[in-house]
């Protein structure tokens, strides 16, 4: 079977499966707006192995994640949009090559999320808490960031996360 049959076959099905798998009727598991028609045919496919994230304060660690990792235009450009589901101890981390203040949205992301915006030398810029899933609202950074973190909606809450707290992670500390 030639590769672009192999292709399109994969597509569709994956948007059969994708399409099964998401109720489309407002309840607990879903928005009620349903599932946008981008995400019937997004590629949800991690983008990295998990890689250990922690967050501190100036006395101890008070968070471990496993994280994805973001760190090109496409997988920047489409973060958790369309994912169904996110582990309370898993996020994303998208890494940026520059310092600029940043700006996120949550068009065709289904779960509610807190977006931590991440200065370079890791410390907590600011969190935009509990962004509501497939809002196009622009959630600004507050301030210049060169990572992102996303993590279930209300964690930054539970778990004390502030400004000023530290991300420990290799990308915030190169030599």
């Amino acid at each position: 079977m030639p590769v672009q049959v192999k292709m399109k076959l994969c597509a569709v099905l994956g948007a059969l499966t994708l399409s099964w798998s998401f109720p489309l009727h407002a309840s607990a598991e879903a928005p009620s707006q349903g599932v946008p028609p981008d995400c019937l045919l997004m590629n949800l496919s991690p983008y990295s192995a998990l890689q250990g994230l922690d967050i501190s304060t100036a006395s101890q660690t008070i968070a471990h994640f496993d994280v994805e990792i973001a760190d090109n235009n496409r997988t920047r450009e489409q973060g958790l949009m369309c994912r169904p589901a996110l582990g309370e101890k898993q996020g994303m981390l998208f890494e940026f090559q520059d310092v600029s203040e940043r700006t996120f949205w949550m068009q065709n992301t289904l779960i509610g999320l807190d977006i931590i915006y991440i200065g370079p030398d890791g410390r907590i810029v600011s969190i935009q808490k509990d962004a509501k899933p497939l809002d196009r609202t622009p959630l600004p950074s507050e301030g210049v960031a060169s990572g992102v973190l996303e993590i279930d909606a209300g964690l930054s809450v539970k778990l004390g996360l502030k400004p000023g707290d530290v991300v420990i992670h290799p990308f915030f500390h190169r030599p």
